[in-house]
């Protein structure tokens, strides 16, 4: 019988990774709880790595297995996510909640992927460092003590081989990474463009030159593919990676997607080819999103509108309170922007409907 697991679907596909997969499955199983972080350059594979091994792992756990996209969350975002997701008491006294509510459940699995903010990870694993919960991080990288640092390389690289075949020619030009390789295998796929093509164009815009980058989402060659791409798309299409580069939940419907990039006509239109060119990813049937990378190429070519995205989201969840297990995250980031922005009234917005999300009231 399949095990009711609050994850994103067990990634296709994943090549190459049998190996590192079968070894953290190992370190888990024989020392849980414990605390792993999948740490490595933008677009290596970490998110569908732990992924797979939380799917791996989904029995040993007992299905209790969760997934949450942190980013740069707050510390009090970070606790009052993982109350609302357990259905937990909020309030001053929700981590101790928390912890009698793990302590009488039993060993559980949680994955915080994408986590940014070191400081506000360390004092939330520290909150729950008798916990029974095995935390496993997925982060470019990780300045925390007191946490396993698994490496995660592109795979195939060590045995030099390439695991598109379609677009084999360019692997090492794309330095192996799997997320340039796929967009790249997506766009000669739709007949958009040769590889030869592509090659031409990736070398004429210099993606072989050494230089500093900004940081680890600062990738040419995923940058030059993201610009091929820009010039060839619509306006409808621009406004719908517009929308996705800036929004801070996990993903996003076609209805809010229509609505916040004003595309309500087009929408599916718009959509397609970046469907056909694996610009966007679709982690939950119908419901869009960008790899970090992506959104970092992307994010300097329009401008975020984060009052709102948080107006868009808490007036839908208080419409439709029962859409929160499909918008839950963007409820999170509500919270989060509310903190960061000291918005008095929009705190007390969001937390009412937290309380009343969570059957407090």
């Amino acid at each position: 019988m399949a095990l009711p697991l609050d994850l994103p679907p067990p990634p296709l596909g994943l090549k190459g990774r049998s190996a590192e997969l079968a070894t953290l499955a190992k370190a888990i199983e024989s020392a849980a709880p414990t605390r792993l972080a999948l740490v490595g350059a933008g677009g290596s594979g970490k998110s569908m790595l732990a992924s797979a091994l939380a799917h791996r792992l989904a029995r040993f756990f007992g299905g209790r297995a969760h997934w949450f996209r942190v980013g740069a969350w707050d510390y009090y975002t970070l606790t009052e996510m993982l109350a609302l997701r357990m259905g937990v008491a909020d309030g001053e006294d929700r981590v101790a909640n928390l912890n009698a509510f793990f302590a009488r459940t039993g060993p559980r699995l949680i994955v915080l992927d994408n986590h940014e903010d070191d400081r506000a990870m360390a004092r939330f694993l520290d909150a729950f460092a008798h916990a029974p919960v095995t935390f496993v991080i997925t982060a470019r990288r990780c300045l925390l003590a007191g946490v396993l640092i698994f490496p995660v390389t592109a795979p195939l690289v060590t045995a030099g081989r390439s695991a598109f075949p379609r677009v084999a020619r360019l692997t090492r030009m794309l330095r192996w990474n799997p997320l340039a390789l796929d967009i790249a295998d997506g766009i000669v796929g739709a007949r958009a463009a040769s590889v030869s093509e592509l090659e031409a164009f990736m070398n004429e815009q210099g993606v072989t030159r050494v230089r500093a980058i900004a940081h680890e989402d600062d990738l040419p060659e995923i940058a030059l593919l993201v610009a091929w791409a820009w010039q060839r798309l619509s306006q409808a299409s621009k406004r719908i990676l517009g929308v996705l580069a800036h929004i801070e939940g996990d993903h996003v419907d076609l209805e809010s997607l229509a609505q916040l990039g004003h595309v309500r006509r087009e929408v599916a239109a718009a959509l397609a080819p970046l469907v056909r060119w694996h610009l966007v990813q679709e982690p939950v049937a119908g419901r869009y999103t960008l790899h970090a990378v992506v959104r970092y190429a992307l994010a300097p070519r329009s401008k975020p509108d984060a009052e709102r995205v948080f107006e868009h989201y808490v007036s839908l969840l208080e419409r439709q309170p029962e859409r929160l297990v499909l918008e839950q995250t963007h409820l999170f980031a509500a919270m989060d922007y509310a903190h960061r922005t000291s918005n008095l009234s929009a705190m007390l917005r969001v937390e009412a409907l937290a309380r009343r999300l969570s059957g407090l009231d």
